[in-house]
């Protein structure tokens, strides 16, 4: 029987009736993705553009995770047509490319992820885990439903644009970044500032206007909740590395107060740890 694939964000996307809540996968660690892919998440984005990953990290990633009913989406590093190539080769069914200000390198993402004439992917299905190796029936006839990308919108000239870039056909969600964003708005480091957010809002209804779907990064849990509001249809909502450097932090802190968690005897073991 031919193997079917797991659908695309896109899909997800238009099976939803709410917005599409995931989490940042950025130790490079599979064990981690698959933690994270358990616990009940929409969606995870294994990111390239930051964290230490490469393509044999991203593939065992990738790997760790189908099992599970999440779907996950790679941030490439850039907008290089040849690494895109290769992930998509792994399997990676759904890209986000950073970066995206303008209609025109929203077409050439678009060109990336397409095979001709359409675009410029190089054909190696039958030696990629992409079409698991030709198992997967027409992978080459019916390419661009496999593929879903999502380009990242992230400075000033981006926002200005953003009703082009969510125009340019292959375009299946824009992804706001505020932290880039708030950097090319002069306000390094100040995700939330009221300039900032207007610059997201503003995002988001240009991009609302096309049809296409917009997502945005958004860790603090009340602005979240504002950017579901005004019309995020996908959001990020915390990281993996985040969530251990504060959790660790926090029991750091309790264990300051007299040297023991709690009462408990000065090892803090719970029961059953080794």
């Amino acid at each position: 029987m031919p193997l079917r694939l797991t659908p695309t964000l896109r899909d997800a996307l238009a099976a939803a009736d709410r917005p599409l809540v995931g989490m940042w996968v950025c130790t490079g660690s599979p064990l981690v993705a698959e933690i994270c892919a358990g616990a009940g998440l929409d969606w995870l984005l294994l990111d390239m553009e930051h964290a230490p990953n490469g393509l044999e990290s991203v593939l065992a990633q990738l790997q760790a995770v189908a099992a599970y009913p999440v779907t996950p989406v790679v941030r490439v590093p850039d907008d290089d047509p040849v690494t895109i190539k290769q992930v998509l080769d792994l399997g990676a069914r759904t890209l986000l490319v950073p970066m995206v200000s303008t209609a025109d390198a929203a077409r050439a993402a678009v060109e990336a992820v397409r095979y001709p004439p359409r675009g410029r992917r190089g054909v190696g299905s039958a030696l990629s885990r992409s079409a698991r190796w030709d198992r997967v029936e027409g992978y080459l006839t019916h390419a661009d439903d496999h593929v879903s990308l999502l380009v990242q919108v992230e400075t000033a000239e981006g926002v200005d644009a953003a009703a082009d870039i969510a125009s340019v056909d292959g375009v299946d969600g824009v992804f706001v970044g505020p932290s880039d964003l708030a950097a090319s708005l002069g306000l390094l480091g100040r995700q939330t500032h009221p300039d900032v957010v207007a610059a997201v809002r503003r995002t988001f209804d240009a991009v609302r206007s096309t049809g296409t779907p917009v997502g945005v990064n958004a860790f603090d849990a009340a602005l979240a909740r504002t950017y579901v509001d005004a019309g995020a249809r996908f959001v990020l909502v915390g990281a993996d590395v985040t969530l251990l450097a504060r959790g660790s932090e926090d029991l750091a802190r309790r264990l300051a107060v007299d040297g023991t968690p709690d009462g408990r005897s000065p090892s803090g073991a719970p029961a059953g740890s080794p």
